[in-house]
């Protein structure tokens, strides 16, 4: 469903706020007052330099029956970096997102996701920003910005140069032990992923979801040893 844009009204005077969160999001948002960086990658910020960037790791209710579910987005096929990779919503910081050390990361978590998938950022209650993690690939430095759907508008890929398609996982899904992997690439990393919504989830992403899921106790024992090589 192509989303239309929104504006930006959403963004101005971002805050972040537990009022109103699900039952079902409060083991998350415990997560978040608790995990320390060194907890959910080894990939740590150096002490100078880096881009600061944000992603935006939403969660929503789905139309049937109210499952819980993560908004995540497929990059294009004919991008130089990450082409075809499922990730969330995000990028870089921008001068007017403002402090990287303070809300910055917020609007530029929201911006972000308005223009990739044209999500109205009204609908949208930010509850919580974990430790920032280290990409050393592309040199970015990762705010990890999460937030509840409670008001749900229509999404999907704004430039097709940039995202193939927007989707929607039910958690149920990402914690069924059928649909986890790990992957092992040929520079010698080897990663959690999962095998979800016609796509396989890996690197940054399914990385950043598994501890989620494992620190929110919603993990369910699975085989690390089912193993899918990448390229």
């Amino acid at each position: 469903m192509t989303g239309a844009r929104h504006g930006t009204d959403g963004i101005n005077g971002v805050e972040v706020r537990r009022e109103g969160l699900p039952e079902w999001l409060h083991p998350v948002a415990r997560a978040v007052d608790e995990v320390q960086p060194e907890q959910l990658s080894r990939f740590l910020p150096p002490p100078t330099g880096g881009r600061a960037s944000a992603v935006l790791v939403l969660f929503g209710e789905g139309a049937e029956g109210g499952r819980p579910e993560l908004l995540l987005m497929e990059r294009a096929a004919s991008l130089r970096s990450h082409a075809g990779q499922p990730s969330f919503p995000g990028g870089a910081l921008d001068p007017e997102d403002g402090d990287p050390e303070g809300a910055g990361p917020l609007r530029a978590a929201l911006r972000e996701a308005w223009e990739e998938t044209g999500l109205d950022p009204s609908g949208v209650q930010l509850f919580g920003v974990l430790p920032r993690l280290y990409i050393p690939v592309s040199g970015f430095v990762v705010t990890p910005v999460l937030g509840w759907w409670h008001t749900p508008s229509p999404v999907g890929a704004v430039d097709l140069a940039e995202t193939a398609r927007v989707f929607a996982v039910p958690v149920d899904e990402l914690t069924d032990p059928a649909n986890r992997v790990t992957v092992r690439h040929p520079s010698g990393y080897r990663g959690p992923a999962f095998q979800v919504g016609g796509a396989l989830v890996w690197g940054f992403t399914a990385g950043l979801i598994d501890r989620i899921l494992h620190f929110a106790g919603w993990e369910r024992p699975w085989d690390r040893a089912k193993t899918v090589p990448l390229g």
